[in-house]
This record gives structure tokens, C-alpha cells and sequence, in this order.
């Protein structure tokens, strides 16, 4: 089970402009075993002002589904993905990313 949880999952359907892997191997979380945790800059639109409109979302593959959902999304800089990746990792850790993703699949069983 594939689920993409955002208001409208188009935002989502090509490619994204870059990704940061923040981890690829196994663990397991409750009955979850988890193989790669990402996030995925898509880049959306440019204001002349503010610079690139940035939508982040994290993605989290199982062996039972993968999730993706937003992270973070506005006009975030040069470096969006860069800065919310060290962010992320220095400061809330990726359990929170997984814990999330996984209510998320448990919820859609």
C-alpha cells in the first residue's frame, strides 16, 4: 500500500528537483521494517520577491507501504532542502518522521 497523504497528491506526481536520503538499511518499528527514509524538494513556483516556492515532504518506505507526506512547504531560501534535513537531524531526529508515517499505514489497514 502506496499512500501520498496531501490535500492534492498531483503536487507530488513527477519527479521530485531533489532528494536527501536520511537513511537506507533496516530497522524495525513496532511490526513495520523501515528501508529508507527521505525528503523530496519539489519546487513550485518562483515569485519575483521571495525567490522559489519549496514543498518538502518526507518519505518513508516499509516493507508493508511506503508514505508521503508534507514536511515543510513555502519560501524557504537557496538551501530548503539542506536546511530542513540538518534541522531534522540535529534537532528532532527521524523517529518522528517513521512514527508518523507508520500511524499513517496502520490507520489505512
Amino acid at each position: 500500500m502506496d499512500i501520498v497523504d496531501l490535500h492534492d497528491p498531483s503536487r507530488v506526481s513527477r519527479t521530485p528537483n531533489k532528494v536527501k536520503v536520511l537513511f537506507s538499511g533496516k530497522f524495525v518499528q513496532d511490526e513495520f521494517t523501515v528501508t529508507k527514509v527521505e525528503l523530496r524538494l519539489y519546487s513550485e513556483r518562483t515569485d519575483k520577491k521571495l525567490g522559489v516556492y519549496s514543498l518538502i515532504t518526507s518519505f518513508v518506505q516499509t516493507d508493508l507501504g511506503s508514505v508521503e507526506m508534507i514536511y515543510d512547504e513555502g519560501f524557504r531560501g537557496e538551501n530548503p532542502l539542506t536546511l530542513a534535513s540538518d534541522f531534522l537531524t540535529h534537532a528532532l531526529g527521524i523517529s518522528g518522521l517513521v512514527l508518523r508515517s507508520v500511524i499513517s499505514l496502520r490507520g489505512r489497514r
